[in-house]
């Protein structure tokens, strides 16, 4: 059993839409009752939230201890909201891992409680257990489609009945609920998952992320565009991926996680490290280590990241694995092509650099960003061109075009990085539109990259998975994740539709050593024309695609099929010369979970070929819905749902529901994500209200505008503006058409 946080646990209001949206195509007339209300709860002072369910009291007072408390009845006492304890353990076994994260959940109230929290894994995780824990029993998940599960759940939950339902928000955001805790009591919920380990010249790495931040979602589009066009709003989920944020000048970090990793590499082992935390390493054998975090439980405010390199002498061979599943098989191979190919003449190049100046990038992000652009400039040759873009709420490009990398662009470009400070909210889709925007793309003789420096803390990743597919051109994307807490999904996914490559930066001291090897891969010739070829037919492989790799990058493939035989042969060019290695299948050594991790890749490979238009929308829901609901993993069409069969609420007894608090990412500036008190980006609060965390609704009204900046009365007026021209507008229409 997990042991509990002792200080109390500050609660924050549940998180509601901002706005309905009407549906497209709705006659006019349906369209005029929301715009009323809307306008009329504007003026009012009342958020659209409260006008839409006036009976809802969703607010926070604080007792006289300091502990924040949710009001969730009519004339009821505050409940306070379950304490959470997570931990961690994870084995990794060669090129794979498998962890399990057990959450605990205790309430300390009188009441019934429902608790809900929003918690991120890593973005290929393959998530196929969930246990609910509620004393001595335990209740087994089962996969079902999304709102089924839904169904099932809130049916429980009504019946008073103990449940758990463990939904994905994004492929690396999650968020489970759990119904009927009852006074005083604490339950467990377990979920598994198996993910690939990475590599990258020699280094092996497993990340943990342990906070899901702040996100920043663009604006709906304006009234009349809903109204007129039926516009969609470019994350139509903003209150799902949005939850309490603890300020941390106020409450220590709360949440904690302990963590134990198992690590049997599978070959003699070099230096075991973690760069995020302080560890403590037990060697079990040459090959085999056990790293717990020295410190204990810990503050969950920070991705963890651990290292670890084969002895000298001592490097793997081809890594092939293989696991029998379900009456078939499933290959993995990871293969790291030779470094030691004659280099191609260096070709000039056209670099476009791209950092992220927002309020979420302030205090130490803001810091390591710009230390590591000013090192892409420093590499820069004398035949190469280049440009600088920085972006928050809106965007400037230093030059009007290309310019040389001469000493004069190269010193004002540094002025102008060094000037650079963070606030602002995240608006990333145009200055990326305008970093691939390319004006020669006839231009045959140069290669084009584009380095993007961002923690990417957005909620439309769609909208920017899209522009990337559609206009990136001849440029090749190069994504740089920047602070304790990075959007993985968004970075690794986006490099991928971008053929680039994805560079993670956590701490200051990795700024010099990661952006030169970053570097050094975008002047090193990529390994192109990349094949691979199966002696024998009938293989399911993915990707089915191949990428080009940069010095140092493995190439990871899977496949399934009938029994792993035959051979593998893959070819490429290095350099400009041909390169080619052979596998014999046969050889694979046993691996675990390569069944999970290759339905898991081809259901990426399947969002990835619906917005690259390879796949309509039926179909790739479709195969993706196939794939989880035979693999069982949640996708964004599943979800795992544990019901006990036996009611243990008493008939009449009411039930509070409330979300979960966060902590803020270390590293991050609270005030100037959200605010400072009296600027606080939020439609007027309720009576009462302290600011002692940022709620999810007020991380939705931020977002309206700028998620890390303060909103005026300027943004409030012009909603006011829109929809007054709105109704204006729909009534004159009315009155013509009568």
């Amino acid at each position: 059993m997990l042991s509990l946080p002792h200080s109390p646990l500050p609660l924050s209001p549940h998180s509601r839409s901002l706005l309905a949206h009407p549906a497209p195509g709705l006659p006019r007339n349906l369209l005029l009752g929301p715009l009323i209300a809307l306008l009329l709860a504007l003026i009012a002072g009342i958020t659209p939230a409260r006008a839409q369910d006036s009976r809802a009291q969703d607010s926070r007072v604080q007792d006289g201890s300091g502990t924040l408390l949710l009001l969730r009845f009519d004339g009821g006492m505050p409940v306070e909201a379950p304490r959470l304890k997570a931990d961690a353990a994870i084995t990794v076994s060669g090129p794979t891992a498998r962890a399990t994260i057990t959450q605990a959940f205790r309430n300390t109230t009188s009441e019934w409680v429902e608790g809900t929290y929003l918690f991120p894994l890593p973005e290929d995780a393959a998530v196929d257990t969930m246990k609910l824990v509620v004393g001595d029993r335990v209740i087994v998940a089962d996969i079902r489609e999304r709102a089924a599960a839904r169904r099932v759940y809130e049916a429980a939950k009504a019946e008073g009945k103990a449940a758990a339902l463990t939904e994905q928000q994004r492929p690396n955001l999650f968020t489970n609920a759990v119904a009927n805790i009852g006074p005083g009591e604490t339950v467990l919920v377990q979920i598994a998952y198996q993910h690939p380990v990475r590599s990258s010249a020699g280094t092996y790495a497993l990340r943990l992320p342990t906070v899901a931040a702040p996100r920043y979602s663009p604006a709906p589009p304006a009234v009349m565009a809903i109204v007129e066009q039926g516009a969609a709003d470019p994350v139509p989920d903003r209150e799902k991926i949005a939850a309490p944020v603890l300020d941390p000048a106020r409450h220590a970090p709360s949440n904690p996680l302990t963590l134990t990793i198992d690590l049997k590499a599978g070959f003699t082992l070099g230096q075991v490290r973690s760069a995020t935390h302080a560890v403590r390493i037990e060697e079990r054998s040459a090959s085999e280590r056990r790293i717990t975090l020295a410190d204990g439980a810990t503050a969950a405010d920070r991705d963890f990241e651990l290292t670890w390199n084969a002895a000298p002498g001592e490097a793997p061979s081809i890594g092939l694995f293989r696991e029998r599943v379900a009456g078939a098989e499933a290959v993995l191979a990871v293969v790291t092509p030779p470094e030691t190919a004659s280099p191609a003449a260096p070709v000039p190049r056209d670099v476009v650099l791209v950092i992220d100046n927002s309020g979420s990038m302030g205090g130490a992000s803001m810091r390591q960003a710009k230390a590591s652009l000013l090192i892409g400039l420093d590499r820069l040759g004398a035949g190469d061109r280049f440009n600088v873009i920085r972006f928050d709420h809106s965007f400037d490009t230093l030059f009007p075009d290309l310019v040389p990398a001469d000493a004069g662009h190269l010193m004002r470009a540094k002025s102008f990085v060094a000037g650079l400070q963070a606030s602002g909210g995240t608006e990333m889709l145009a200055p990326l539109q305008a970093a691939l925007r390319d004006a020669t793309p006839e231009e045959t003789g140069r290669l084009r990259q584009v380095v993007f420096l961002t923690d990417g803390a957005i909620g439309n990743e769609a909208q920017i998975f899209s522009a990337i597919a559609t206009e990136r051109g001849r440029s090749r994307l190069f994504m740089v994740g920047i602070g304790s807490a990075p959007n993985g999904y968004l970075m690794r996914h986006a490099a991928e539709l971008g053929r680039g490559s994805f560079t993670q930066i956590d701490t200051p001291d990795q700024v010099t050593e990661r952006m030169r090897a970053l570097l050094v891969k975008l002047e090193s010739p990529a390994v192109t024309d990349l094949t691979a070829t199966f002696s024998e037919p009938g293989i399911d492989v993915t990707p089915a695609r191949l990428p080009d790799l940069y010095r140092g990058e493995p190439l990871t493939l899977s496949a399934r099929m009938g029994q792993a035989r035959g051979t593998l042969t893959l070819t490429g060019r290095i350099g400009g010369q041909p390169w080619q290695t052979q596998l014999h299948l046969d050889a694979a050594q046993d691996g675990t979970g390569i069944g999970k991790l290759w339905a898991r890749a081809k259901i990426a490979e399947a969002e990835t070929a619906q917005l690259t238009g390879g796949l309509t929308a039926e179909a790739a829901d479709a195969a993706i819905l196939r794939l989880a609901l035979d693999h069982g993993l949640t996708t964004r069409l599943t979800s795992l749902v544990a019901v006990d069969a036996t009611p243990r609420r008493p008939a009449g007894m009411r039930l509070a529901s409330t979300e979960l608090p966060l902590n803020l990412p270390a590293g991050w500036d609270f005030e100037t994500v959200f605010g400072t008190q009296d600027e606080a980006p939020q439609l007027p609060p309720p009576p009462r209200q302290r600011r002692a965390t940022a709620p999810a609704t007020q991380i939705a009204a931020a977002q309206a505008v700028a998620l890390p900046q303060t909103a005026t009365d300027f943004e409030i007026r012009a909603w006011l503006g829109a929809l007054l021209l709105a109704l204006g507008l729909v009534l004159s229409r009315r009155r013509l058409a009568a």
